[in-house]
């Protein structure tokens, strides 16, 4: 119990070889915090999913076991040398060289997973997760397994807990065709209401038939995150008096 403990607080290793239980344990402590923070992403239908953040965690991980392994090897050469030589050689190892290029490495694996399309961008939140499982995964080669649960716990809670909480309105554009005013309108306006949705602007339009006139209304509404825009429209195609709704860019 105590050398888990050890292991979890991030004991320095330098100087000593890796037992094969501490790898095992930082290993697989790098498999199974990139992989809950990936599930999430996998579930959500990101372009990153669980075994994008695996493959990150495990390989920051092993990277930063890599450097620690070489600095204690030099140090184990530098001793030797020195007991040999009955005095004191000073070295001068560099610590940290090979991990900081994770940091900055892996910004361009992020970079793939962000989108642009009809003016919106999309998968900064999936890349920021990559990068904060590279940085966990350097954490856990280190030994600083218990630092790595805890910011593994809290990027969870950034991902699933924090936007239930903090309610955050988006803006979106919806276009209504419809035939009797006065009867759709007060549907419209009373429907949107219910839904939580507020309605920034309307632009509308008139077109004159036979059979009676066709109007189109666009509107700018604020939703809330519980409401579905899907949903929304699908309710809303199924009234009589609508003839087509349909959404359009900001």
């Amino acid at each position: 119990m105590d050398y888990i403990m050890e292991l979890l607080s991030g004991i320095s290793m330098f100087g000593e070889p890796f037992t094969v239980k501490t790898l095992l344990l930082r290993i697989g402590a790098a498999v199974f915090i990139g992989a809950v923070i990936g599930i999430d992403r996998e579930i959500k239908n990101r372009p990153a999913g669980m075994r994008t953040h695996v493959l990150v965690c495990l390989g920051a991980a092993l990277v930063s076991l890599i450097e620690q392994q070489s600095v204690a090897e030099v140090l184990s050469l530098s001793e030797s040398a020195s007991m040999s030589a009955g005095a004191s050689t000073p070295i001068n190892v560099s610590v940290g060289r090979i991990t900081s290029t994770v940091v900055s490495g892996v910004g361009f694996l992020g970079a793939g997973t962000i989108f642009m399309s009809e003016h919106k961008i999309t998968g900064l939140t999936t890349a920021a997760s990559l990068w904060c499982t590279a940085c966990i995964g350097l954490a856990v080669g280190s030994g600083f397994i218990l630092m790595a649960l805890m910011a593994g716990a809290i990027v969870l809670v950034v991902l699933r807990v924090m936007q239930r909480i903090i309610h955050v309105h988006t803006l979106k554009k919806l276009e209504v065709q419809f035939v009797h005013r006065q009867e759709t309108l007060a549907f419209l306006s009373d429907y949107f209401q219910k839904k939580g949705c507020g309605i920034l602007d309307v632009n509308f339009h008139a077109e004159t038939r036979a059979e009676g006139n066709l109007y189109t209304n666009l509107y700018t509404l604020t939703m809330p995150n519980r409401t579905n825009y899907v949903d929304l429209i699908e309710a809303l195609s199924e009234h009589p008096n609508i003839r087509r709704v349909r959404t359009r860019n900001l």
